[in-house]
């Protein structure tokens, strides 16, 4: 299967850790010129970037608050700037504070919503402009199988992953003149590095250590790779008939 990706550009927020790590990877692996977009943790970005760079990835890295309209623009423009166009767009970067419903104060409400939804709107709006002079464009939302059943242990989190898939649905509708296509991987649980910037209880990472990450029928646990893998297939060629579509990647866990 020809993927055809080399040369091609690629904003990936959030992308120096975690499951934007993997993505990141994989796309600079195919060739393409990767943007990532940190905001918290500088250092660890940058050591991910120049362990790409050290594998021949082309790679920059960009700070911003996808939560600000303003740093989105001026990150979207400097994309362009640097790489010479956008052809794909990850959302990736989220706000998960595993918070109980009564816990949540009207700040952290406006957060997560400005971050988790907000952001993945303003992100793919800013790049629309880049998005219809590619011959390729891509919008690819990471999302979760908590926008399609219960968690347990963040009701506006789910919230905000409801709310992106409708989202991707009317998106998809309304670009698919300029053949850009908005898709959303919905991953299960990922086995990433401990979160950092949250200070209420990980009730869920709590349960998943003591199940020792095996909750799905495949018998093991996602990892970042496996998202990018998906994220690299939906950005190519091989997906260009994909569009409006959420992808479960949890191993059967909505199976039981």
């Amino acid at each position: 299967m020809e993927l055809n990706l080399k040369g091609r550009t690629a904003v990936v927020t959030g992308g120096g850790k975690g499951v934007g790590a993997g993505i990141s990877r994989k796309l600079a692996a195919e060739g393409v010129k990767v943007m990532i977009i940190y905001n918290s943790n500088q250092e660890m970005a940058e050591k991910h970037a120049q362990s790409l760079r050290d594998l021949g990835g082309t790679v920059e890295l960009f700070r911003a608050d996808v939560g600000d309209r303003a740093q989105v623009d001026a990150m979207m423009k400097h994309t362009a700037d640097v790489f010479g166009g956008i052809d794909i767009v990850v959302n990736n970067a989220a706000w998960q504070p595993n918070f109980d419903i009564d816990e949540y104060t009207e700040e952290q409400y406006d957060d997560i919503m400005r971050i988790n939804l907000g952001g993945y709107f303003r992100c793919m709006q800013a790049a629309i402009p880049y998005l219809k002079k590619s011959s390729a464009g891509r919008v690819i939302m990471i999302s979760s199988v908590h926008g399609k059943r219960p968690g347990d242990f963040d009701v506006c989190y789910s919230m905000t992953k409801g709310g992106i898939k409708m989202l991707v649905r009317e998106a998809a509708l309304e670009l698919a003149e300029y053949g850009i296509t908005v898709n959303a991987v919905l991953p299960g649980g990922v086995k990433i590095e401990f979160k950092s910037g949250f200070s209420a209880p990980f009730k869920t990472i709590r349960k998943q250590r003591d199940r020792k990450y095996v909750w799905a029928p495949l018998r093991r646990v996602c990892v970042p790779d496996d998202v990018g893998n998906l994220v690299v297939f939906l950005a190519s060629g091989a997906g260009e008939y994909l569009t409006g579509t959420s992808i479960r990647m949890d191993g059967g866990s909505m199976l039981l």
